[in-house]
């Protein structure tokens, strides 16, 4: 797909250029609309792109089916629930056996309070996003699950003050039709 020139005379940033190498105007709408809310119906979804609602149920259902759109889910905020302490720890192994890491990293999904694990290329080998009720579960965890398994050569724990999610991670634009 071509590109073509912003609306309004404003560039696109590289993230935007490339997501539309991969999306035409209405799949990337669809996309934008489903990211600011993954319940939005299909009818409403077909108003705002302009589309017809059978043309709107076929984007999307093509959009699952090349695995842009890889699913729904609910999202909790883990303060309340009483999860309001934040940390984010690096993680350094000692060896870097590829079973030895896949089962290290399997072991860390399932733990309680996990919430994201990255494999890093860098210093570190793995970030891990963690929430727990207070600062001495945090340390639990960290001292029990991280720190004392026998591949894990360091770890380094940040605390988080505050979390924002990113409002336009494709750079389709929060308002109105991309561009």
């Amino acid at each position: 797909m071509a590109a073509r020139p912003p609306a309004h005379g404003r560039r696109r940033s590289p993230v935007a250029n490339a997501v539309r190498d991969h999306l035409d105007d209405v799949d990337a709408e669809v996309v934008r609309l489903l990211l600011a809310d993954a319940r939005t119906p299909n009818n409403a979804v077909a108003r705002a792109v302009g589309v017809a609602p059978s043309t709107a149920l076929a984007r999307t259902a093509a959009l699952r089916e090349r695995g842009v759109l890889t699913g729904a889910r609910a999202e909790v905020d883990p303060g309340r629930v009483g999860l309001g302490l934040r940390a984010l720890v690096s993680v350094r192994l000692g060896t870097h056996d590829a079973a030895d890491m896949h089962a290290f990293v399997t072991r860390l999904q399932a733990l309680p309070g996990v919430v994201d694990v990255f494999f890093l290329a860098g210093r570190d080998d793995y970030l891990v996003h963690l929430v727990a009720p207070s600062s001495d579960a945090l340390r639990e965890l960290v001292l029990e699950h991280l720190s004392s398994h026998p591949l894990v050569q360091h770890t380094e724990t940040s605390l988080v003050f505050e979390h924002r999610a990113g409002t336009d991670v494709l750079g389709l634009g929060s308002a109105g039709r991309p561009g």
